[in-house]
Formats: C-alpha cells, structure tokens, sequence
C-alpha cells in the first residue's frame, strides 16, 4: 500500500469518489469508444445523482470524456470546453438496481461507434467498469487493459491468450461474457503490461474479432 492509497489521490477536489473517480470512469469510457466522441448522455444513479453537482461529478465526467485526468486544472471549465469542442453532453437521473450507489451509465456516440459503459466509483478515487453494451468486464484503470469484441467461437480466447503470451505479456485478470452460444462475446484481460503495437494490430485484423481496443492505467 502507497501513501496515496490512504490520502487518496491527486485530484481537483472536492471529492475522491464523487470527482475522481468519476472522471477516471468517464476517462475509461472514451478510450472504449476509440475516438471522440460526439455525444454523450451520463446516466446518474443513487448518491451521483442526489449529491453529484455539489460534489462536482457533473464536471469530472465532461472531462473524463474530453480526456482530462482528476488532476487537470481545465476540469473546473469542461462544460465549457466541450461546448467549444462540440461534444454535447447530457445528464439524467436513472434507476440501476443493486448496484453501487456512486455508479454511472455513459452512452458514448462518435463517428463510428456507439457504446454504452456502465461503472462504479468505489471511494479513494478506485473505479470498477463493469458493463460494456451488456457485456460482463472487469476494468478498473489500475493496469494496461485489453478489451475484445469477438464472435463467439470455440478457441478464441485460448488464441488471444497465444497472441499474449508470444509477446510476454503477463494476464492479471481474465473476464470472458457472452449474450448467446455463437452469437457476440466480450472480454477484459487486465495486464502486466501493453500488448505491442504489431501484435495489436494482427489481433485487429482476424477474421472473428469484431474490435479491440488497448485502454491505459488511469489510477496514476
């Protein structure tokens, strides 16, 4: 455990969970999406929605999707900077069920994609993202993430895992959902380290894998 596992981190405040962590969500959200995004609409639930204004979280997601860290002086200006920028951003309240109380669904749209990443801030600035369009993940910015899309066939993930491995990168975590047999599959490795750019690339380019998306830590 570090220092700043217990002071919590380097932020704009006021708060960890409600500022920080929700612009690490946001920040995770937009590398998912792959590109800028054009629109995004945050769903807020439980204590994001009643307290989030106060707490700033309106803020700290606009500048997760701008590519702004908890850090970045511009967060106090995102409404603005996405204005400027042409990001339109919208804000509800939801309903999530049983879920954690400081948890958002982000409806990202840009040029090509459209995705829908749902995620908890879990207090100190810790995040978990843990739907993706309906897929069952695990990303939580603390280690390089490989996110797959693929067709559900027997041996990717087993192939994946080869491609990993023939780079010598290390899986911390595993997750593999799918919606139905043969139909679309997700996972989420959480990883030692990046997988490199060649490897990356055929990866992109097999015939059962729908997209890829290589998503950095967010909790430095």
């Amino acid at each position: 455990m570090g220092l700043l596992d217990m002071i919590g981190p380097v932020m704009v405040g006021p708060s960890s969970s409600h500022t920080a962590g929700a612009c690490r969500l946001a920040l995770l959200a937009r590398h998912l999406l792959g590109e800028k995004p054009r629109r995004v609409e945050f769903g807020l639930h439980g204590s994001f929605a009643k307290t989030g204004k106060g707490h700033g979280t309106h803020l700290a997601l606009a500048a997760g999707v701008l590519g702004l860290r908890p850090d970045d002086e511009r967060l106090k200006e995102s409404l603005a900077l996405a204005e400027k920028e042409g990001v339109e951003v919208a804000f509800k309240e939801v309903e999530l069920g049983d879920v954690h109380p400081n948890t958002v669904r982000m409806v990202l749209e840009g040029e090509k994609e459209r995705l829908t990443v749902t995620g908890s801030s879990l207090g100190g600035g810790v995040v978990r993202v843990f739907d993706v369009d309906g897929f069952e993940v695990r990303i939580t910015g603390a280690a390089p993430t490989l996110v797959v899309k693929n067709v559900d066939t027997p041996g990717v993930v087993a192939r994946v895992a080869r491609i990993l491995a023939d780079d010598e990168v290390n899986i911390a975590h595993l997750t593999v959902s799918r919606k139905k047999r043969g139909g679309e599959a997700m996972m989420s490795i959480e990883m030692d380290r990046p997988l490199s750019e060649v490897p990356l690339r055929y990866l992109e380019h097999l015939s059962y894998i729908l997209w890829v998306r290589q998503l950095p830590p967010v909790m430095d």
